[in-house]
This record gives C-alpha cells, structure tokens and sequence, in this order.
C-alpha cells in the first residue's frame, strides 16, 4: 500500500518503524502464544513492558529521581479536573495563562475548586501569540502556574518554559510532548495526552515532581483521581496497547539520537514550510512569528473557497489531514516528530503548484 503524507492533528502519525514492529509481533507477543493486548497487565511480559517505557522515558529527559511516571487515561481533559482537584483548595491560588481552547477549558475546571488567576491572555488578539515573560502579570500567591506548551488549534507554542520566580509550573504538553528537552527544574507537573507525538490515542503520561506530589491532598478525595493512589502501583487496569506502543516510541526517539536531535529535525521541517508560506502574500500565516508553533503550521488562503479546494487537491495528492480546526477555519498542517521530511517536501511542492495555478 501507498502511505498517506498524514498531516492529522491527533490521532497522528506514528513512526513507520513503530508501527511495523507492532504488526509483527501483534499476535504473538515475547512467544507468548498471545498478543500484548491479550496479556495480563499484571503479568510478567506487560509488567516488564511497562517498567521500560518508565525507565525510558526517566532516561530521555534526565527525570533521575525527583520524578514519578504515571500512566494514566482520560487525556488532557481529565486532566484539567484531576490537577486543581488534587491542587488546589478552596481560598487558594493558582495562575493560568490563556493561549487558546484548551487553556480555556483547563481554567473553566480549575475555577470548581479555587481561585484562578489569569496573567496574562492573548484572547484579544484571536490566540495568535504568546506572551514574553514580562508580560506576566503573576498573582504572586499561586499553588502553580498552568500554561499549554502548544496551541493544536491556533498554531502557537512556548519557546522556552515562562519565568515564574520559583512558583512550579504544570503544563499540558500533549501536542509537543518528547519534542524538545525541558527545563525540568522548573516544573511541578507535566502531562500530556500520548496520541500527537507519543503514540495512540488513550495514554495521558503524567510527570509529578515528588516535592509537589506532597502538597496533593489525601483522604477527601476519590480514590481513583488523587495522584497518589497511581504512584508505584496499578490501581487499575493500565492503557496496555497504549504504554506499549509508547515504549516502542521512545525506542525510536533515541535512535533518532534523542530530544535534542529531534529538536533539530522538527525545526528545520518547520523552517522549509514556513519560508514557503512566508515567500509572498498568496499564502498567509495566522501567527505572529515568535510564537509559532513547530508542531501545528496554520495559514490562510485569500477566500474560503480557495481553502476549500486547496485541501480537497491536496487530499487528492494524498497529502492528508490539511483542513484547519473546525473553530477557525483555514489550514493547518500538524508535523510531529513523525512525519517525515519527505512529507513536508511533499506539502511544499504542491503549495508551490497551487500557487502557479491560483496566483
């Protein structure tokens, strides 16, 4: 078969190394006679599989101890309940800065359980930027500091982790998640749904300092959503396929030459489809330029109309999964760490037809 140049927002594209590995041992697993997906989770082969991807994972973005390694379900959206549940109290603080849908929607649950402070929003600007440090107008009480590292939707992303004079920082990272290194120092609490860069959709790794896990709250909480109940142990039934498929991801990451490398890899994809967006006005960018995403490109067209065919073209070119978020219209091209370079020349290539055809 053909593969699609798959530019989907998530559910992704997965490595095709990965996905071939999967396949061949899909129905028989470590000769088990079973496949992983068959297997107890508390038996020895998953037990073993689940172990790797932690220890993986700890060794990709130099955790060493201070971190735990939860696999957990529910997405980023569970998560945006479960952190101020466990958090923040009624009569507390905790600062979250507004950059676009899914910041919205992390502040609407936090505001069920304490006080929200917003330092600063780029809602009065459509979500085309983030802000610079000195920006943040920080409430200087806060629990923690919330922010989402990358805007799927609107195309921005965090170049570097915002300053917050000490107060940690939980991010929702599920769009450039294992993209970059990180500044652990600086956080509290990281989680990201694994389904944009990390594998299929229905794993939410989350990453909890051990120091801030010992301000979460304890028995006035249910069961099942208090981090600590998760912490060296399976509560309940993991996202097998899952933290499997993710330990086969980190396998190729670090056979790419790991975050750095693949840093690098993701900013010259960007750069080749930005100069190209960037070369007239037929194509326009919808970002101010400091804030662009290196994962999610979105750009406009003169009318709706040339978007409309400009993507039914492309579909036609099997280049995939190009029609913007339905909330904003236009054209979005998601490159996470799995699409190819050669997908991107595929992309520039026809934006360069398109043009001679429709300039």
């Amino acid at each position: 078969m053909k593969r699609a140049h798959n530019f989907s927002a998530g559910p992704a594209a997965l490595p095709l190394d990965v996905l071939q590995s999967a396949r061949d041992e899909f129905l028989n697993y470590g000769n088990s006679g079973s496949s992983i997906i068959e297997l107890s989770h508390r038996g020895k082969e998953y037990v073993e599989v689940d172990r790797q991807a932690r220890e993986k994972l700890s060794t990709l973005l130099g955790l060493g101890d201070d971190f735990e390694v939860l696999f957990l379900q529910g997405g980023a959206s569970h998560q945006f309940m479960m952190v101020p549940f466990n958090f923040l109290r009624k009569g507390q603080t905790a600062d979250y800065i507004n950059t676009g849908t899914w910041s919205k929607k992390a502040i609407k649950e936090a505001k069920f359980f304490g006080d929200v402070h917003i330092p600063f929003s780029s809602e009065p600007q459509q979500f085309t930027r983030v802000p610079e440090d000195h920006e943040l107008e920080l409430s200087g009480k806060a629990e923690y500091v919330h922010f989402t590292s990358n805007n799927t939707i609107f195309g921005t992303e965090f170049p570097k982790e915002p300053e917050t004079g000490g107060t940690p920082l939980v991010c929702d990272a599920s769009s450039d998640f294992l993209s970059r290194p990180l500044d652990l120092d600086k956080y509290g609490l990281i989680y990201a749904g694994a389904q944009k860069n990390a594998g299929p959709a229905g794993l939410t790794v989350v990453i909890v300092r051990k120091s801030f896990l010992k301000k979460a709250r304890t028995g006035d909480i249910p069961t099942i959503l208090s981090y600590h109940t998760h912490v060296g142990t399976m509560f309940n039934t993991p996202p097998v396929f899952g933290v499997y498929m993710f330990n086969k991801v980190l396998d190729w990451i670090e056979a790419k030459g790991g975050l750095k490398a693949i840093q690098q890899r993701n900013r010259q994809k960007a750069e080749l489809l930005y100069n190209e967006i960037d070369a007239d006005d037929f194509y326009k960018g919808t970002t101010e330029k400091n804030s662009r995403s290196l994962m999610n490109v979105t750009f406009r067209l003169g009318d709706e109309e040339l978007e409309k065919a400009f993507v039914a073209e492309a579909d036609a070119q099997n280049l995939k999964g190009l029609k913007g978020h339905r909330s904003v219209g236009g054209i979005r091209a998601s490159i996470y760490n799995a699409c190819e370079p050669e997908s991107i020349e595929a992309l520039v290539a026809f934006m360069k037809e398109f043009r001679s055809k429709n300039g």
